[in-house]
């Protein structure tokens, strides 16, 4: 079975930094595609970037700057570096998995259970 196992979130105050982890079981992903999304309550999940092979990446214009998203294949792990954060980051952050990247939640077959972040 694959599963996904994010940690990382937690309650911070705005301007600081956190950075949350994926990793990976059952599944290696060198080649493929690992995405962070994250969804506020009653709203969709929305992508806020991945990466490809391990090296071409992708972020949504709101985080660009602020965040990096980076992976340790000896590890299986995926890493998403949030600096200078802000209120409107504050949701659940999902790691999801997949052959090929899309900007769509159905478009990636792996989910981890999401991990917290709060920015206040």
């Amino acid at each position: 079975d694959v599963q996904l196992v994010e940690s990382g979130g937690d309650l911070v105050h705005p301007g600081g930094s956190l950075r949350l982890s994926c990793t990976a079981s059952g599944y290696t992903y060198s080649r493929d595609c690992m995405g962070w999304f994250r969804q506020v309550s009653g709203k969709g999940r929305e992508l806020v970037a991945n990466i490809y092979t391990g090296h071409v990446t992708y972020y949504t214009d709101s985080v660009k700057g602020r965040f990096t998203i980076s992976q340790d294949n000896a590890k299986n792990t995926v890493y998403l570096q949030m600096n200078s954060l802000k209120p409107e980051d504050t949701a659940m952050y999902y790691c999801a998995a997949d052959s090929f990247c899309s900007a769509v939640p159905a478009g990636f077959r792996y989910w981890g259970q999401g991990t917290q972040v709060t920015v206040s």
